[in-house]
């Protein structure tokens, strides 16, 4: 149920796009504003791109860690890189 007057999609420049409330340290929230300080753009906008700079490499950590449990969990038998490729002829 969403509360009056908050809504978690709002429009900017006729783009839709989400919310997010985030809780910070008080050190990143001193950082985020020094930083804002610094460049004269907003917290808002550093914040959004950290969160692009790292979600591609959370992303990644998450699908290799997925790949080894499912290899670990299969009865695939490993072998070394080259025999691998010998065996595929390439």
């Amino acid at each position: 149920m969403a509360l009056r007057g908050v809504c978690d999609r709002c429009v900017a420049g006729g783009v839709v796009v989400g919310a997010l409330p985030v809780r910070l340290s008080e050190e990143d929230i001193r950082r985020l504003e020094a930083l804002a300080a610094r460049t004269g753009r907003s917290k808002t906008f550093h914040a959004q791109e950290a969160v692009r700079e790292h979600l591609a490499d959370l992303e990644e950590r998450y699908w290799a860690d997925d790949v080894i449990a499912r290899w670990e969990a299969s009865d695939q038998i490993s072998r070394p890189a080259d025999a691998l490729w010998a065996g595929l002829d390439v």
